[in-house]
């Protein structure tokens, strides 16, 4: 499986930049992106609807509708499934790999800021597994954004990695971690199981090539791009208002963004 494989480059980790709509992906992918992830937030947002609440099914399954099968490998950000019964979270998952996604996110993490149980989380995994063997799960834990007040972060960390593995995680996931000494002892700790370590890249933390140093093999952007576009178009806006010149030397023209779908250099509007 080629997007696996991308996992165990020794080139370096897996940069995995997320797109919330056709044109974000087609423009990353015309970057060199070999692949690409959603974001949830970015796909709940511009729909006018929360993130990770388990709103956005239909939302997320017609933007992978639209990217699947393209020219890109497509990844996508599955919060915790839009279901807590396995046999649900399977059904979505047979969806995406028929849309053409080769991968698919779930997140151990609640709306109401609490972790889901670990054998719950376990359970959608074997059950996508079982469904659909050949997508690539990536088992996110919140240990770090979520933490349990009663313990530590790290041994909850590893509890949750470890069931996750057994119930079948191609990779696993822990956004919030950023600590180099951290990251390197959890690699060490995973390496023997052979599953890949994500990170979510934070413009506070280390870089991607300290991060493939410490022995990371995929690296997220998660909403990073959706909100830096939005607020560039925000200071954008503002910038007018106020009367001074904007400078946008990254820009796409009009024709250029047309050119990504498909409709050509057309008058601009």
């Amino acid at each position: 499986m080629v997007f696996k494989a991308l996992h165990h480059d020794p080139d370096g980790p897996l940069l995995l930049p997320n797109a919330w709509d056709h044109a974000s992906a087609a423009a990353l992918a015309g970057q060199g992106f070999a692949a690409i992830g959603t974001t949830s937030l970015g796909v709940a947002a511009a729909a006018g609807l929360p993130d990770g609440h388990a709103a956005t099914r239909e939302e997320t399954l017609r933007l992978a509708r639209r990217l699947g099968g393209g020219a890109f490998l497509l990844s996508v950000d599955a919060e915790g499934g839009f279901s807590d019964d396995p046999a649900e979270v399977a059904g979505l998952a047979r969806e995406l790999a028929q849309a053409g996604a080769v991968g698919i996110n779930l997140e151990d993490g609640r709306a109401d800021g609490t972790l889901t149980p670990a054998p719950v989380h376990a359970a959608k995994i074997a059950a996508v597994k079982a469904a659909v063997p050949d997508l690539f799960v990536n088992a996110r834990t919140d240990t770090y954004w979520l933490p349990d007040p009663r313990t530590a972060p790290e041994p909850e960390t590893r509890h949750r990695l470890d069931a996750y593995r057994q119930a079948g995680a191609d990779g696993v996931f822990v956004p919030g971690l950023t600590d180099p000494a951290a990251i390197q002892e959890l690699v060490a700790y995973l390496r023997p199981s052979g599953v890949p370590l994500n990170i979510l890249y934070s413009p506070t933390g280390p870089t991607v090539p300290e991060l493939a140093a410490l022995g990371v093999r995929r690296v997220s952007l998660g909403s990073l791009l959706f909100r830096a576009a939005l607020g560039a178009a925000v200071t954008a806006a503002l910038d007018i208002r106020a009367g001074r010149y904007v400078a946008a030397p990254a820009a796409p023209t009009y024709g250029e963004v047309q050119e990504l779908s498909g409709g050509g250099d057309a008058t601009e509007i």
